[in-house]
């Protein structure tokens, strides 16, 4: 038998094999010692050992890999679904994934990896909740009027919509500012500037996306500019009497809407009028927080209104302007209602003749479980009708007085009147000037209260059970 040359370039010339051989030139020769035989090794460096794949390995990573022009999921086993959801990319478009994807490690992944850090206990513990809320919280705050095109925002809805409860916007973007012109430029183009009718919209419409929204139950909104720095300007933190229309027709069309809150957006009380009586015949709404706003006696005794035409949970308008006919007002819709159990006046300017009021009103009023009234330049005959209140009222168990000047007389009249309560778990007297005696009465009789409060709560539990 002739001999076989193995050579570098050409390779070994054996029927039906490839010359894939790297070693160097030699002779070989069959009837050689076979011990003196080298072996070839071939040069392909993707050789392996190792077992072919399954066919339904490869299946399934063929179907990973073309997801987004072919997405196959809910036909697959359980298993094999299982293996794809681990394998497929976060950054599929919303358009494929949205309706289509429901487990809950995949949206886990898309949250972790975009924001990092998550609370989804905020969002009722669903992933593919907290990211759909997220991710149109974001296109909103960074939607500039006349700039951005709406259908941003409207294309995400068809997406979104089934899964979004709660919007927490915290800025609202306004349109850019034209630069100024000279004085020169005014006068040579008045004609232009006659033209000029500035931008359509102050702020994002709410009306052309609220109406969409059908499961959206949470609203909290503040007109203003988040991180502005040094390019502070008093315009980027406007809530105009135009978005304020826009935004009342906006809650009127959402049926659904449960909790409304707008904070630091300047409401005034023209402002808010107009969007309480939007929401004066609303269905559902329960929640209205208008803290940090500058809302006066006028807007209060549209509060005052609400609460007596619709069956609120609670209200908040701490740090406003109300004084003390603004108080009256609402302390005259305390008496006629039978719903409200949180009242938060905190920071504003009520004075005794409101705080008064208020109080009478506690002594007709029986749903009410807090209240607020904090920082409202209250002294000693405000006090003296609260002991009144803890004496009467039965359905009271936190209540905040602190930052206001009781006096120790009005320590004392609390500290009697709270001898006779049983009910009141809660009592803020820090920084009223009562006295430490005083001070520390009451806390004792709110410690019992405490622990009477705790064996009532399991003797029914257990009766639950």
């Amino acid at each position: 038998m002739p001999d076989v040359i193995a050579n570098p370039d050409k390779g070994v010339f054996t029927p039906g094999r490839l010359p894939q051989i790297s070693e160097p030139v030699m002779r070989l020769n069959p009837a050689s010692d076979p011990r003196k035989m080298r072996r070839i090794i071939a040069e392909d460096p993707e050789w392996s050992l190792a077992i072919i794949p399954l066919l339904r390995e490869l299946c399934l990573q063929h179907i990973v890999k073309n997801f987004e022009n072919n997405p196959i999921l809910n036909e697959l086993l359980p298993s094999h679904k299982a293996k794809v959801l681990e394998k497929l990319s976060t950054k599929l478009p919303l358009k494929v994934t949205a309706n289509l994807i429901s487990d809950e490690g995949y949206w886990n992944r898309c949250c972790t990896e975009r924001w990092g850090v998550c609370d989804v206990a905020c969002y009722g513990d669903s992933w593919k909740r907290m990211f759909f809320e997220r991710h149109l919280e974001k296109i909103i705050e960074l939607f500039i009027p006349d700039v951005t095109d709406i259908k941003t925002v409207l294309d995400v809805v068809p997406l979104c919509k089934n899964y979004v409860k709660k919007l927490n916007i915290s800025q609202l973007l306004p349109p850019v500012k034209e630069p100024q012109m000279n004085e020169d430029d005014n006068a040579s183009d008045t004609a232009s500037d006659l033209g000029h009718e500035g931008p359509s919209i102050d702020h994002f419409d709410f009306w052309t996306l609220l109406d969409k929204l059908t499961h959206l139950e949470e609203l909290h909104l503040v007109y203003g500019v988040s991180g502005c720095g040094m390019n502070f300007e008093w315009n980027l933190f406007e809530f105009t009497y135009r978005d304020c229309q826009s935004l009342a027709k906006a809650l009127k069309s959402c049926k659904t809407l449960k909790v409304f809150r707008i904070t630091q957006s300047k409401v005034d009380d023209e402002k808010v009028r107009l969007l309480i009586n939007s929401l004066l015949d609303h269905p559902f709404l329960t929640v209205l927080d208008l803290s940090h706003n500058l809302i006066g006696d006028r807007g209060a005794r549209a509060i005052g209104k609400l609460i007596n035409e619709r069956k609120m949970k609670s209200i908040t308008v701490y740090d406003n302007k109300i004084r003390a006919h603004g108080a009256q007002a609402i302390a005259y819709a305390l008496t006629k209602n039978t719903t409200l159990t949180s009242l938060n006046l905190r920071l504003n300017q009520i004075g005794d003749e409101g705080g008064q009021a208020i109080a009478h009103a506690l002594l007709k009023n029986a749903t009410l479980t807090n209240i607020h009234m904090g920082s409202n330049e209250l002294t000693e005959p405000t006090a003296t009708v609260l002991s009144q209140v803890l004496v009467q009222n039965k359905t009271l168990r936190n209540i905040n007085l602190s930052c206001n000047r009781l006096g120790l007389d009005g320590g004392k009249q609390i500290q009697e009147g709270m001898s006779y309560n049983r009910t009141v778990v809660e009592f803020d007297v820090r920084l009223t000037e009562i006295g430490q005696e005083s001070e520390y009465s009451i806390s004792q009789i709110l410690q019992n209260n405490q622990e009477k409060a705790r064996k009532k709560l399991i003797t029914e539990s257990g009766v639950k059970k």
